[in-house]
């Protein structure tokens, strides 16, 4: 059984913000597995299918970003998963709009949901899905920024990686982390 935890703040206020980029990759693989994310259990909205061939369970934590941690280790501990089968999917702020960054394992790299969830899992070594909004500019507040929305003009590109993150969350279950990280991380040219 894998959790696929995407990182967001519940509330309509929240919806398509930034810091919302991992719940917008669950509603897609959601969508692609014909099931819904309704099921409240676990501090978070839950969905379960199968992926890959894997049984999964969809997660969205409905603790707020900074106490992700709750929610996905409240799931882990239910469904007796150990680390390696907990894929979190997250905004970063140090990747380029649209780009993505796959690792099996990691810091949190400043990233509050993730100082949390590793605190709560006790460990670092667990596989997730960066995907890049961008940096924020100069002289703005970062909160400000992370609860922003995107503009028309990067819209098109993130609704494109957010789909390619969900493309990235089956070749992790169904080959591996490594083909993964060798097919996504690629950088993006410019158009």
């Amino acid at each position: 059984m894998y959790i696929i935890a995407g990182l967001g703040n519940p509330g309509s206020q929240y919806e398509n913000t930034r810091h919302n980029a991992g719940f917008r990759v669950m509603d897609i693989l959601a969508d692609r597995m014909g099931i819904l994310i309704e099921e409240k259990k676990h501090k978070a909205l839950c969905g379960r299918g199968v992926l890959e061939g894997q049984k999964v369970i969809l997660l969205k934590p409905q603790t707020f970003m900074n106490a992700s941690g709750e929610s996905i280790r409240a799931a882990a501990d239910f469904y007796k998963a150990e680390p390696e089968e907990v894929l979190v999917v997250y905004d970063d702020i140090s990747l380029e709009p649209g780009q993505l960054r796959i690792r099996a394992k990691g810091s949190a790299g400043g990233h509050n949901g993730m100082k949390n969830i590793i605190a709560h899992l006790g460990t670092q070594e667990f596989p997730r899905v960066k995907v890049g909004i961008g940096e924020k500019p100069k002289g703005m507040d970062l909160a400000d920024y992370v609860l922003s929305r995107f503009s028309k003009g990067e819209q098109e590109l993130m609704d494109q990686a957010f789909k390619e993150a969900a493309d990235a969350v089956a070749v992790i279950l169904g080959q591996g982390i490594e083909p993964a990280m060798n097919q996504f991380n690629a950088k993006k040219k410019a158009t």
